[in-house]
């Protein structure tokens, strides 16, 4: 068994540091709009215009910030091209594309619970 592996055992044992490690991850991902980010940037890079267009009700001001943040947590990879304008890409770096899971079983949960509250 890998370090990690053990670890996160270990973690499952013990109720204190469960929450602890949720916490991070909450705080790693917390707000409203990283998580739908991370999910349209799990489909490949996207340029920030892009991004705008495929996320609901996002302003450019928040939009730009998230992806700031996104940046300094290591999650997303920013890559400017010295074209005239300048383009900027953006794209999920390994740890963000380790959300995958996260998300697909998010989007699973989405999709039946709209489904019975709907069928009501």
């Amino acid at each position: 068994m890998a370090v990690l592996e053990k670890e996160i055992e270990a973690v499952k044992q013990c109720s204190t540091h469960y929450v602890l490690a949720v916490n991070d991850a909450l705080n790693a991902i917390s707000g409203k709009w990283k998580l739908p980010i991370i999910g349209c940037l799990l489909f490949g890079k996207q340029r920030f215009k892009e991004l705008e267009r495929n996320i609901d009700k996002i302003t450019p001001r928040m939009l730009s910030k998230e992806l700031k943040d996104l940046e300094m947590l290591g999650m997303v990879k920013r890559t400017v091209f010295d074209t005239i304008p300048v383009t900027v890409e953006y794209e999920l770096t390994r740890s963000g594309k380790s959300l995958r899971k996260v998300l697909d079983a998010m989007m699973e949960w989405g999709v039946q619970h709209r489904r019975e509250t709907m069928g009501r």
